[in-house]
């Protein structure tokens, strides 16, 4: 295994992180195909067998029983100091909003809960999970400070956003002398190539470590053409993701294929390659002992300049597919540029 700072701390983290939305009570929550707290419990040992030490979940993964597998399993197998855990919040719900909860006791909440959740005192890394348009950002980073001060918190990420809000975060921060967000978990992979546009560039000026989600665009760049999955079959965010772009994705998947079969690796092993080349830390879930042993191999195998720019050059520009395509800010007129060109 390889491990990495992340960014600006003192967290060394592995380079493959394993996701864990795949955990959880199947009946309840938003996925059918997540798996029980045994085969939970198998992954994560298989895991820290392999040297993971990094491991991302969400209190909104499966309604908190993610965090709930996860924090038994972490307790039960490894010491404190030889894992970093990830967990993430949620904007204010309706009933907060109306009930008059502010954003900072929102946070405050939300940090206890998950804390209570995972059986632990402090949280490695806390990530703001999908912008709240609703909240003021000094609201946020209010309580984020506030659960930095308390010691539950040792550093802060943030999730599905834009380029200019995350700067924005870190000018307040710096602004007030509050704890800034030291990595960034956004939508990428070989088939989902937008957050090249700004975003790498922001961060490796401001050294902001790059932890994706998505990493193997939920099994499409690790099944050959037929290959299915219960998860294939059943997750309606998946196809949302990436049927549109079905056909252009072919071409790049068809090319993981042909160098896996020219290398004698396993696609997995290809698509994380490509991506370790890229980031600091991919997320990758898994819901089989195979799917963490096949991620950690690509540690071990190259590609060569000719095969990233092989697997990159058929590539074309995407919509925004996942939470930033549907998690838009509500505005009370069209913007200037909207107005000017319906004239």
């Amino acid at each position: 295994m390889q491990y990495v700072k992340l960014g600006h701390s003192d967290l060394n983290v592995s380079r493959i992180c394993l996701g864990c939305m795949g955990f959880g009570d199947a009946q309840n929550g938003q996925h059918s195909w997540t798996v029980d707290e045994e085969h939970t419990r198998e992954i994560i040992r298989r895991s820290l067998d392999l040297g993971v030490n990094f491991f991302d979940t969400a209190v909104g993964y499966q309604n908190g029983t993610s965090e709930l597998f996860v924090g038994r399993a972490l307790r039960d197998m490894a010491r404190r100091e030889g894992f970093v855990i990830a967990t993430k919040f949620l904007p204010r719900t309706a009933e907060e909003i109306a009930s008059g909860i502010s954003g900072r006791q929102h946070v405050l909440n939300s940090v206890d809960t998950s804390l209570r959740h995972l059986g632990l005192d402090c949280i490695d890394l806390y990530i703001y999970h999908i912008w709240d348009y609703k909240t003021p950002a000094e609201d946020i980073l209010s309580g984020l400070n506030d659960a930095v001060n308390a010691g539950k918190i040792r550093y802060l990420g943030i999730a599905n956003v834009y380029a200019y809000q995350l700067a924005k975060m870190n000018a307040l921060a710096e602004k007030h002398g509050w704890p800034k967000f030291i990595s960034v978990q956004n939508h990428y992979n070989l088939i989902m190539r937008e957050e090249e546009r700004e975003m790498f560039a922001l961060c490796q000026e401001d050294g902001i470590a790059m932890t994706p989600y998505s990493a193997l665009a939920s099994g499409k760049l690790a099944k050959r053409p037929g290959e299915t999955s219960q998860r294939q079959k059943e997750d309606a965010f998946m196809h949302f993701k990436y049927d549109a772009s079905a056909a252009q994705d072919s071409q790049i998947i068809e090319r993981v294929t042909e160098l896996a079969d020219r290398y004698g690796v396993s696609m997995t092993q290809i698509s994380l390659a490509w991506m370790l080349n890229k980031v600091d830390a991919p997320i990758v879930g898994a819901t089989k002992l195979s799917h963490i042993e096949e991620a950690v191999k690509a540690c071990d195998f190259t590609l060569s300049a000719e095969d990233m720019r092989y697997l990159e050059e058929t590539y074309t520009p995407h919509r925004l597919s996942g939470v930033m395509a549907v998690n838009k800010p509500v505005m009370d007129k069209e913007p200037v540029w909207v107005t000017s060109a319906r004239k």
